[in-house]
């Protein structure tokens, strides 16, 4: 069926714009970021493109003390549901655990896949095979419990982002979880 839509659009408007078939498709992106013009971005590129080879770049000179960054708000902005961001680490996302949160949170929601290569039980994924996706409410006195668990996912999701920004500014790579 989507075959038969995409060459009748295309038959439709083939003279009147390019059309892509990637438009259908999930899209894979990247976010390189650096604070200063003196850094490079080539490590975390190759990073990348390395386990995503068709990934689509987006890449950024320009502090991470705001979120409001231009080619940031530019890739932000041109997201739908299933396409995916990945990044070299979890610290070019922002430089704050809490705005960083805050964004995972949203783009969570949104149905949005991050993937942070160094730290890979942050990924969205993870979260998502987590939570009760496949577990109905009941009506019952079930549900509490059930939706304590998807709140309770969400703090230990948060003090993994905390634990992976500590670490980034330590320079150490390890996997702890602390109550």
């Amino acid at each position: 069926m989507i075959f038969e839509l995409y060459r009748d659009i295309k038959k439709r408007y083939q003279n009147k714009l390019e059309f892509k078939w990637r438009y259908f498709m999930e899209h894979i992106y990247g976010y390189v970021r650096v604070s200063t013009t003196k850094q490079k971005v080539e490590r975390q590129i190759a990073n990348i493109k390395k386990r995503y080879p068709t990934a689509i770049i987006f890449s950024e000179k320009y502090t991470g003390t705001t979120m409001d960054r231009p080619v940031w708000n530019k890739l932000i902005k041109g997201l739908k549901p299933t396409d995916t961001i990945v990044f070299d680490e979890v610290s070019r996302m922002s430089r704050t655990a809490e705005e960083g949160f805050e964004c995972y949170i949203d783009l969570f929601y949104k149905d949005i896949n991050l993937v942070f290569l160094k730290e890979e039980h942050l990924n969205t994924d993870v979260f998502k095979k987590a939570l009760r996706s496949n577990i109905q409410l009941t009506g019952t006195d079930v549900d509490i419990i059930l939706e304590a668990v998807d709140k309770y996912l969400m703090i230990v999701a948060k003090k993994q982002i905390e634990i992976a920004f500590q670490n980034c500014r330590t320079g150490s790579r390890v996997f702890a979880y602390k109550n």
